[in-house]
Parts: structure tokens; sequence; C-alpha cells
């Protein structure tokens, strides 16, 4: 799988599909598909190599795999140099075991619809009380 990493300058597009990664702060390293202001950025040949390589900087970041390599004391960064090194070996040592990897992607999209899923359920509950407690208030006045 080939990719180029590189840090995201601002108002620069793309002709490759491309993955951005958040470098500086706590979620250092959090991907989106969206452009972030302070990030660096992944280009893939297609489309399919960033759904499978998105999924593995998710699961990278949610277990705050980078933390270990922030550096500042005010606000912490990742430096190009490590995220180069630590992410195309840990993409690499992933996608080794391809047939589980798979697995893992079905599983999180899974999960990332069913929490979708549940948000709008939380909103519609929240929207249902504001109602009622609306009502109620206007009986009492």
């Amino acid at each position: 799988m080939n990719f180029i990493i590189k840090t995201h300058r601002k108002d620069t597009k793309y002709n490759k599909p491309c993955l951005y990664l958040l470098n500086k702060g706590l979620n250092s390293g959090k991907p989106q598909k969206e452009p972030f202001t302070n990030s660096f950025v992944v280009i893939f040949d297609n489309q399919e190599d960033l759904e499978n390589i998105y999924f593995v900087a998710y699961s990278l970041w949610k277990a705050k795999f980078w933390h270990q390599f922030l550096i500042g004391s005010v606000i912490p960064f990742l430096r190009l140099f490590d995220f180069k090194k630590e992410f195309s070996s840990r993409v690499k040592t992933m996608l080794e075991e391809f047939e589980n990897h798979q697995k893992n992607i079905a599983a999180l999209k899974l999960l990332e619809e069913q929490e979708i899923h549940f948000v709008n359920n939380l909103k519609l509950v929240n929207d249902i009380r504001n109602v009622i407690i609306n009502r109620y208030c206007k009986v009492l006045e």
C-alpha cells in the first residue's frame, strides 16, 4: 500500500484521496476526511486504501497511542518524523493480518452506525422532554 505523509498547508487542495490527522493537542492523531488547521495529510492512490487506513488511524487515536510521542509543555504536538515512522510501521503490522483487519473494520463501522443511531435517539428524547416541560410550564401560567 502506497501513501505519502506530509504536513498539511492551509488552502492546499489535493487531487487524490486524503486523510487528515490532527498533530497538536491531546487529540493528536485524530483522523478526519476534512482538513484540520494543524494536521498531517496522508495522500492515497485510491479510495479503498483510504478506507482501510482510516480505521487503523482511528484505532490508534482511540487507544491514545500518540500520547507517548507528544512533546511540548503548553500545547503538546507530534513531530512529523515520529508520526511517519510509527504510523507506517503500525499500518504495516495491522495489515499483515488482512482478514482480521477486515473483521475489525466491519465491527468498527457497525459500532459507529449504532453510535450515530443512539445519539439521534438521545436528541429525540431531549426534544420530547423540552416539549413536555414547555407545555407543563404554560399550564401553570
